[in-house]
C-alpha cells in the first residue's frame, strides 16, 4: 500500500511543491522553508524514536592543511550553547533513558539520539539549539583538540591495519581529498584552532545544508509540527553552493605498495580500484558493482573467491567490498590472506587467475540468484531497525541522492543481470586506477613462522569498503 508524500495544502505551507512520486508506506518527506530536508519513518512497534541530523559536509570538504577539522568540530558540538552547559547534552539524554553519539565521514557529519518517544521534543529542541547557538569556550577547544589527537593515537597510530589503510587510500587518489584520512594527519590536527572550528561551523552548519531523519513511534503530523517548531525558525546561513572539490585526473599507471610492521601476524594482500559512486537518477552501474562484490567475496563458504581460493587451501581469508554511497568516485577492494608459507608472487598469480576466469565465464546463474535473494532479505530484515532505515535515508540524501533514488535502490539491485555484472567486472579489473598493496610482518622471510590470530582473520586489516571505521569516525 502506498500513499502520497504530502497533501498539496501542507506541502505548499512548507514552501515546497507537492511531490509527484509516491513513498513507501509509513515514510513521509518534506522540506521546511529554510531548506531543511526531513524524512519521517513511522514505526509504532515500540515507544522509541530515533533522531538523526545529517550535515552535508565532511572531511573531503576541508581545505588543504586543515585535515581533521570536520571531526574536530563534531567533538566541539557537545560543548554547549547559550542555554546548555558543556557536556550537558549527552548527560541529559542519558538521564532520560536514551543514548546519543555522532560520526564524521568524507561526505557528511551526523548526530543522533535514540530515546523514548515522549522525549522527542526535548532532543529536537537541544539539537536545533546547537545548530544555531553553539558556544566554544577558550578552554574547550584546546582540551578537545587533545582528545581527537589521542583518538588518532588509539585508533590509527596503534593499529597497523589502520595505518596501512591510510597509506593505501593516500596512494589510490592522486588529487581527490578522499586520499586524506577523515580523522586528519597528526601534524595538521595539532595546528587546528578555535577560529578554524568556529569558521567551519558558521559556514556549514545551516538548515539548508542538513537532512533531518525521524524514525519511530511518532505520527507524520506530530513530526512535522515539531520540526517546524524547533528547526523552522533557524535562518539559512546564505545560499548553499555546490561542493567544489579537487577531482581525480585520469590515472594511467597501476601502483604497488607495501608496509611492514612487527605487529602484523600474517601477510595480507589488498587490491583497491577507484570505482563509480551511486548518482541521482543513475544507479545501475553502482548496483552491478554491489552485486559483484557479494559474488566475489560476500561469503567465505559460497562466494566465488571463497570457493576458488579459500576452500582449496590457497587462502586463509578472501573478501570484496564496495560502498557506492559517496559524493565522488569511491573504491572497490579485494582482500586476500594467502595460505601460510605461500610465496607472494604465487598468491597474486592465484588471485589473478581466479579473477580472469570470472570475467571470462561470468557469474553462475545460481550464485547470482542467491546473492540477489540475500540482498533482498537483508533489505527486509533492515526494516526491523528504525535506526537502520534512518541511516539508509540519511546517508543517501547526504551524498546527493533523491528520496526516489533511495526508494528505488532495492528494485534496481533486483534487476541486475549476469551481463551487467560481467561488464562491471571487466571494466573494473582492467582499470589502471588500481593499487596493489601488501601488509607484511617485519621480516617477510619468516612470515610463515608467525602465528595467525583468529581475530585478525575475522577482521582483516584494511577493511575494503569505504564505510570502514577509518572512513567514519565516531565521537
Amino acid at each position: 500500500m502506498r500513499r502520497p508524500i504530502l497533501s498539496a495544502a501542507f506541502a505548499l505551507s512548507l514552501g515546497v511543491l507537492p511531490a509527484l512520486a509516491e513513498m513507501p508506506e509509513g515514510v513521509s518527506h518534506f522540506t521546511l522553508e529554510n531548506g531543511l530536508e526531513a524524512v519521517l519513518i513511522e514505526d509504532h512497534r515500540a515507544p522509541i524514536v530515533v533522531q538523526m541530523l545529517w550535515y552535508k559536509i565532511g572531511s573531503a570538504d576541508e581545505e588543504p592543511g586543515k585535515t581533521g577539522l570536520a571531526h574536530y568540530l563534531e567533538h566541539l558540538m557537545f560543548k554547549g550553547t547559550d542555554t546548555v552547559e558543556a557536556g550537558e547534552f549527552s548527560k541529559t539524554v542519558t538521564a532520560n533513558g536514551g543514548m546519543d553519539n555522532a560520526f564524521t565521514s568524507y561526505d557528511y557529519t551526523t548526530y543522533f539520539q535514540r530515546i523514548a518517544a515522549d522525549r522527542l521534543p526535548m532532543i529536537m529542541e537541544m539539537e536545533a539549539d546547537r545548530m544555531a547557538n553553539l558556544q566554544i569556550g577558550e578552554d574547550d577547544w584546546q582540551a578537545e583538540r587533545q582528545v581527537v589527537l589521542e583518538e588518532r593515537a588509539q585508533r590509527t597510530d596503534s593499529d597497523p591495519s589502520a595505518l596501512f589503510g591510510e597509506e593505501r587510500q593516500a596512494t589510490l587518489y592522486y588529487n581527490h581529498p578522499y586520499g586524506r584520512p577523515v580523522i586528519g594527519w597528526r601534524d595538521e590536527m595539532e595546528g587546528l584552532t578555535r577560529e578554524d572550528a568556529i569558521g567551519w561551523y558558521n559556514q556549514h552548519y545551516s538548515p539548508d545544508q542538513a537532512v533531518l531523519i525521524i524514525a519511530g513511534d511518532v505520527t507524520p503530523e506530530r513530526a512535522r509540527e515539531l520540526a517546524q517548531r524547533y528547526y523552522g525558525a533557524i535562518p539559512a546561513k546564505g545560499e548553499a553552493g555546490p561542493r567544489m572539490r579537487p577531482q581525480e585526473p585520469v590515472q594511467r599507471s597501476p601502483r604497488r605498495m607495501e608496509m611492514q610492521d612487527p605487529r602484523v601476524p600474517q601477510p595480507v594482500l589488498t587490491r583497491s580500484f577507484i570505482a563509480p559512486e551511486r548518482n541521482a537518477g543513475d544507479q545501475d552501474q553502482a548496483a552491478a558493482l554491489t552485486v559483484l562484490a557479494e559474488l566475489l567475496g560476500g561469503s567465505m563458504q559460497t562466494s566465488y573467491l571463497g570457493r576458488e581460493l579459500a576452500l582449496p587451501g590457497k587462502a586463509l581469508w578472501v573478501n570484496a567490498g564496495y560502498d557506492g554511497l559517496a559524493v565522488d568516485p569511491t573504491n572497490f577492494s579485494i582482500l586476500m590472506v594467502p595460505a601460510e608459507g605461500m610465496d607472494r608472487n604465487k598468491a597474486e598469480a592465484e588471485l589473478d587467475k581466479a579473477l580472469a576466469a570470472f570475467v571470462e565465464k561470468g557469474p553462475d546463474a545460481r550464485d547470482l540468484e542467491r546473492v540477489k535473494t540475500r540482498i533482498r532479505a537483508a533489505r527486509i530484515y533492515a526494516r526491523d531497525s528504525a535506526h537502520g532505515r534512518a541511516y539508509d535515508y540519511g546517508q543517501g540524501l547526504a551524498t546527493g541522492l533523491t528520496i526516489e533514488d533511495v526508494n528505488d535502490w532495492p528494485d534496481i539491485l533486483s534487476q541486475v543481470t549476469a551481463e551487467d555484472v560481467t561488464a562491471a567486472a571487466r571494466e573494473l579489473l582492467n582499470s589502471k586506477a588500481v593499487v596493489t598493496g601488501w601488509l607484511l610482518p617485519a621480516d617477510p622471510e619468516t612470515a610463515e613462522a608467525q602465528p595467525v590470530r583468529a581475530e585478525e582473520i575475522a577482521r582483516p586489516p584494511g577493511r575494503p569498503d569505504r564505510a570502514a571505521e577509518t572512513n567514519e569516525v565516531q565521537k
